[in-house]
């Protein structure tokens, strides 16, 4: 017994260590998703047609989102592995090769919804059995855009030196950058969504604002502190002075980076395209799957944080050499990210019929979604294992096995049945999400052997120049 108890549960040292990476991300995610489920609410106060139109513009740049951060992961796992080691010069390099990665896909995607917003809108835009004017739908999901491209370059550059700060262990400056854009953006959502304070009633584009204004502060205030905390975070010191990286290191994160990039790009496009697959049933599915997804979101913030703790805490194990430490730590690292998705399901499937009535939408969509957390909660155990195991793989820079875990599976695998279902048979939408969600049963399988193998343990930045 004492022997099973040491293998899968660590000493208080450990889990100190634990919670001081995880505790500020899970702080800082967790309030993120809160005032998101606020803000989804404010918006659906404004009727069903704004609410679907604001979710589909959001799934859009959710593929933004994870393009800047799976673009970033790449050098990530250097900046991890170099801190770890305590190379300063390292840590500048991955930071140079993460603006060029985030300025690009900035220009890339702006540019993309820029000129194909409203055909990318309308694929989402099907009749149901809800009367939802799909014309006002898509004149509020334009409209949303437009003001939301403004913010593409603020998220972009918060991630780079976000991203940067957390991998070097500082995680309490982006939580309270984080809070702080929050409480700007809550603000300004109900000044300027309903029209207080004197403030003319903007509806959708002033949520659009309220999000673009807060995104700017929080850029803001990481940026700063930062570089007045050269002292702390000696890789500040000379960041700007060059902007080249060495070759060998560029062709090593390009190998391992690539990968990582490709994989949320089409792992973000894949759950695009689920939801699209979804929408065909009618708007108010679209409707359904947006309050579900935000609720899930909410509760999905512990599973994120433990993922991002395993990526930090087991990168810098694998960067400082020491192996064996980084498979007990990741060992144990996973069993409590299981642990703690099964209480975190529990507390959904309680709160799952309640939130939805928040929300101003027609009954059914309360109804759907919240059968959609249902079958969510069932799952998130299983989720939490399948996340642990990407990071786990990822920290060691295996990133053509995570492209294919977790990508390579949306594509293969859930978009063909999502596909097939749909449009092959006439089987109600609940039973098609439920099958879809059921495949992560599959992805537990795989991702359990290819840990077994240890082919993930490996330090990656020895004699890199």
């Amino acid at each position: 017994m004492t022997e099973l108890r040491s293998k899968w549960i660590g000493d208080r040292a450990f889990y100190r260590r634990m919670l001081a990476v995880m505790l500020p991300v899970l702080i800082q995610n967790v309030i993120t998703n809160f005032v998101s489920l606020l803000d989804n609410i404010m918006v659906g106060q404004v009727g069903t047609e704004a609410m679907s139109g604001v979710a589909i513009v959001n799934q859009l740049l959710f593929v933004f989102n994870l393009c800047i951060f799976g673009g970033l992961s790449g050098p990530g796992i250097f900046t991890a592995q170099f801190f770890g080691r305590g190379d300063d010069d390292g840590v500048r390099h991955t930071v140079r090769l993460k603006w060029y990665i985030a300025l690009a896909a900035v220009a890339l995607f702006g540019a993309a919804l820029a000129l194909f917003g409203e055909p990318l809108i309308s694929l989402f835009l099907h009749e149901g059995e809800a009367d939802i004017d799909l014309a006002a739908t898509l004149s509020f999901g334009q409209s949303y855009l437009w003001v939301m491209l403004a913010g593409l370059l603020p998220f972009a550059v918060m991630q780079v030196y976000g991203s940067t700060l957390r991998e070097c262990g500082e995680t309490l400056l982006p939580m309270k950058a984080g809070v702080a854009a929050i409480l700007i953006n809550l603000t300004l959502n109900y000044v300027l969504i309903f029209g207080k304070l004197g403030f003319p009633a903007l509806g959708v584009v002033g949520a659009a604002i309220a999000t673009v204004i807060a995104r700017v502060a929080e850029c803001a205030i990481v940026v700063i502190w930062a570089h007045c905390h050269a002292d702390r975070h000696r890789y500040i010191r000379g960041l700007y002075r060059s902007p080249n990286v060495p070759t060998k290191l560029l062709k090593r994160v390009a190998f391992k980076g690539v990968p990582l990039l490709l994989n949320e790009v089409l792992w973000s496009a894949g759950m695009t395209l689920l939801n699209q697959c979804y929408s065909v049933r009618g708007v108010e599915v679209v409707s359904a799957v947006n309050i579900s997804s935000t609720i899930w979101n909410l509760f999905f913030c512990a599973l994120f944080a433990t993922g991002t703790t395993i990526a930090i805490m087991i990168g810098q194990r694998l960067g400082a050499g020491e192996l064996e430490a980084a498979i007990d730590e990741d060992r144990k690292l996973i069993a409590f990210a299981v642990t703690l998705s099964a209480v975190t399901a529990a507390l959904m499937a309680i709160f799952a019929p309640l939130i939805p009535n928040l929300y101003n939408t027609e009954p059914e969509v309360k109804a759907l979604a919240t059968r959609f957390l249902w079958i969510c909660a069932v799952l998130m155990p299983f989720n939490a294992l399948t996340n642990s195991c990407y990071f786990t793989l990822r920290s060691g820079g295996k990133t053509a096995i995570t492209f294919l875990f977790d990508s390579g599976f949306i594509w293969a695998v859930c978009a063909p049945t999502a596909l097939a279902l749909v449009h092959g048979t006439k089987l109600p939408i609940l039973w098609v999400f439920a099958v879809v969600q059921s495949l992560e049963l599959i992805k537990v399988a795989i991702g359990l052997t290819l840990l077994r193998r240890r082919s993930w343990v490996n330090n990656l930045v020895e004699n890199l120049y």
